[in-house]
């Protein structure tokens, strides 16, 4: 019995070391080995982002931010790596969005206000353009349903007999397809409430804005909606009050339809009403030449 006992006791011993190196030993490895992806996935470079949807307007604060670690792949350019540069972003100083932020987007300077942490048209205007603004009404703003982001054509109406009895009207597209930037002060791109606007601010060309700073002391100028994503530039001639009452047909005297033109290239009111000009002179000119010379009186003896 006592040989009994004593193998028992060493196999309960021995059992018993097992089971201690296995809580001690195999156990951390195995869980060490289970976390072991999480720390891979926290590998890589810093990067900046919301914490949570961050609206157009809304001044940054640490709150808003957080850091969250992406391979060195997949960071945008220009994209912050430290909350402190994020709230120094405005010669700094905490910037304001001006582009509305997703939770855990990226934050990047170009969804940052500049000098001034405010939200900024001039923050919104593309390289090389320009912003220019309309004096429109209810109607000549389409009814106050462009909003920022939507595209517009601007169009010039004419009198051309602002003191004949017979009015006779033109009317030119002098640019196409521009961004609008701002109705009144509303420069928010996710304001969805149509009001009656007084202003609209639209980023044009250098070249454009000379040709709406003369177009506008030429007549009324109104804005026509252009659907969502449509970007074609139309052959849009000038069109008289003659053709329209003739049912679009142009008159023998009129000017024929416009040339092809280059995709892009935007009909220019300023050298039409040069030609109008033009054509003018040369008539009366014609006109001068045409007229019989006046009879010479015949020498008196």
């Amino acid at each position: 019995m006592r040989v009994v006992t004593i193998v028992s006791l060493a196999a309960s011993a021995v059992l018993g070391l097992g089971a201690l190196f296995v809580a001690k030993i195999a156990l951390p490895n195995a869980s060490s080995a289970a976390r072991s992806p999480t720390r891979v996935e926290a590998v890589g470079e810093p990067l900046v982002v919301a914490s949570r949807a961050i609206k157009y307007g809304e001044k940054l604060d640490a709150g808003m931010l957080k850091i969250i670690k992406v391979p060195a792949n997949a960071v945008p350019e220009g994209a912050f790596t430290t909350v402190a540069q994020a709230l120094a972003a405005d010669r700094g100083g905490a910037p304001v969005v001006l582009t509305p932020i997703a939770d855990r987007e990226a934050l990047l300077p170009t969804k940052l206000s500049g000098p001034g942490a405010r939200p900024s048209v001039a923050a919104e205007v593309s390289e090389g353009m320009r912003a220019y603004t309309l004096k429109v009404n209810d109607a000549s703003g389409v009814g106050g349903h462009a909003l920022p982001g939507d595209h517009v054509d601007v169009v010039l109406m004419r009198d051309l007999t602002p003191t004949g009895e017979q009015r006779n009207f033109i009317s030119y597209v002098v640019v196409q397809n521009a961004r609008v930037l701002g109705i009144d002060l509303n420069a928010d791109p996710t304001s969805n409430k149509p009001a009656t606007p007084n202003t609209a601010t639209i980023e044009v060309t250098v070249e454009d804005s000379q040709k709406l700073s003369i177009a506008s002391t030429l007549g009324q100028l109104s804005l026509a909606l252009r659907r969502n994503g449509a970007a074609e530039m139309a052959k849009a001639p000038p069109l008289r009050t003659a053709d329209f009452l003739s049912g679009g047909a142009r008159s023998s005297g009129g000017r024929g339809p416009a040339g092809p033109r280059s995709p892009g290239q935007v009909h220019s009111a300023i050298l039409i009403i040069e030609g109008e000009a033009t054509k003018r002179a040369k008539v009366v000119k014609s006109a001068a030449a045409a007229a019989p010379a006046p009879a010479q009186a015949a020498p008196t003896s």
